[in-house]
């Protein structure tokens, strides 16, 4: 039976075990190249917290849009900060900070695809 199933440290998704990492399993981190490449950054770090802030300053049962964080931290440039908010996002559902609905419905936030909203535990 394979180990229970981790998150990448960089994208928040969750990583499948594969046989090859089998000796390795404790040291795996990453999901991908890439996600190794990218690591976390300073940028990453701040989207989670202006994630936090702005989920802080509404109603418990609030809501809010990746776009929304995006547009607050780069608001003349802020397409290509989308998805490094969907990563932190997940980052956060990770560690139970926060959870991410479609259609008013908590989903795994590895398969979401299309629009998201986050929100607070409830």
């Amino acid at each position: 039976m394979p180990p229970a199933s981790k998150t990448c440290v960089a994208c928040g998704r969750a990583i499948k075990w594969r046989k090859k990492w089998e000796r390795d399993w404790d040291q795996v981190r990453f999901c991908s190249a890439a996600c190794r490449k990218r690591g976390v950054s300073a940028v990453d770090v701040d989207l989670e917290r202006r994630i936090l802030t702005m989920l802080g300053s509404r109603a418990r049962s609030s809501t809010i849009c990746p776009s929304d964080v995006a547009r607050e931290a780069a608001p003349d440039d802020w397409r290509p900060l989308m998805e490094p908010v969907r990563r932190a996002a997940r980052r956060l559902v990770d560690r139970g900070e926060v959870e991410i609905t479609q259609a008013g419905a908590v989903v795994d936030p590895s398969t979401a695809k299309g629009p998201i909203r986050i929100r607070l535990p409830r």
